[in-house]
C-alpha cells in the first residue's frame, strides 16, 4: 500500500474504502472486508448515518488503530464555530474513538461560515481529537479564503474526479499550496456504467489483465491523487485494491488524460442547495 505524507508529516493511504450511502449495516460489513483485504484508510462522514458502524468495525477488526487512517466530515447544518466543536465530539462518540485522523468540512456554505468552522477544526487539531484537517468540495477560491485566515493550511480537498473530470488545473493549484487531492466517486457513482463501458479503458484493462475499475484507480494512484472507491460487495473491495502489481505506461495515461471532459455529477460547489 503507498502511502502520501500529508504537509503535517501524517502518513495516508492513497486508496481507501467510502462509505456514502451505505446503509449502517452494509458499512460495518464493508469495513471488515475492506481491513481484512488490506485497506487500512476508511472514509465516512456525519451526514452518512453510518458512522457508529463504520467504527464499530474498525474496533471489531482487530488491527491496530493506529493502522488505520479514518477521516470523517463536518456536515453544512453542523458549520460553524461553536456548532462544529459540537459537531466534532458527537462524531467521535459515534465513532467509539478517541481520534480521527482527518476531518473535513463536507461542503462549502460561504465564506464567514467556512472561516469559522475551519478555525473550530483547527482547535480540534491543537488539542488531538484529530491527526489532520481539512475541506471537501473546495475549489480556488474557497480554499483561498481559508489560506487568508488560518493558522494551519488544510491538509486535503476531497473532491468528485474521474476520467471525464479531471481536475488537472484545481489538482495542480493544491499541490502548489502543500494541500493533497483526494477524489470521490472515482468510477462516475451513478454513471458508473459510462467508465465499465469505455472503449479505451477496455482495452487497456485488456491489455494489463485488469478490470476497468482497476484500470481507473491505478490511475489515481499514478497521479498522485488520492482515491476512495465505495463498494459493499467483498470480492469488488478486495478488488479495487489488487492495483498494486503493474503500472500503466507513460503513452495509456497520456490516452486516459484525453477521455477528460469536464463533466461534473454533483451539484456546482458555489451553489450548494442543501
Amino acid at each position: 500500500m503507498i502511502k502520501v505524507k500529508l504537509n503535517n508529516g501524517t502518513k495516508m493511504p492513497i486508496v481507501g474504502l467510502g462509505t456514502w450511502q451505505s446503509k449502517p449495516e452494509e458499512a460495518y460489513n464493508a469495513v471488515l472486508s475492506a481491513l481484512k483485504a488490506g485497506y487500512r484508510h476508511i472514509d465516512t462522514a456525519a451526514i452518512y448515518g453510518n458512522e457508529d458502524m463504520v467504527g464499530k468495525a474498525i474496533n471489531d477488526s482487530n488491527i491496530p488503530r493506529e493502522e488505520i487512517f479514518l477521516t470523517t466530515k463536518i456536515w453544512n447544518t453542523e458549520q460553524g464555530y461553536e456548532k462544529t466543536k459540537k459537531a466534532v465530539d458527537d462524531s467521535l462518540k459515534k465513532l467509539n474513538q478517541e481520534y480521527v485522523d482527518l476531518i473535513l468540512i463536507h461542503w462549502f456554505k460561504g465564506y464567514k461560515l467556512a472561516t469559522e468552522t475551519y478555525k473550530a477544526l483547527e482547535e480540534a487539531y491543537k488539542s488531538g481529537k484529530t491527526k489532520a484537517i481539512g475541506v471537501s468540495n473546495y475549489n480556488v477560491h474557497h480554499i483561498e479564503n481559508i489560506l487568508n485566515t488560518c493558522e494551519i493550511v488544510p491538509a486535503v480537498n476531497q473532491v468528485e474526479t474521474h476520467v471525464h473530470l479531471q481536475n488537472q488545473f484545481l489538482f495542480e493549484y493544491c499541490q502548489s499550496k502543500g494541500i493533497q487531492l483526494e477524489g470521490y466517486a472515482p468510477l462516475k457513482s451513478w454513471l458508473i456504467k459510462e467508465v465499465l463501458e469505455d472503449e479505451l479503458l477496455n482495452e487497456l484493462a485488456n491489455k494489463y489483465n485488469k478490470t476497468v475499475p482497476q484500470i481507473v484507480i491505478r490511475w489515481f494512484v499514478q497521479r498522485g491523487i488520492v482515491v476512495i472507491p465505495k463498494s459493499v460487495n467483498p470480492d469488488r473491495i478486495k478488488a479495487n485494491n489488487d492495483v498494486w502489481d503493474f503500472e500503466l505506461t507513460d503513452d495509456d495515461m497520456s490516452k486516459i488524460k484525453k477521455l477528460n471532459k469536464g463533466r461534473k455529477l454533483f451539484v456546482e460547489m458555489d451553489n450548494v442547495p442543501f
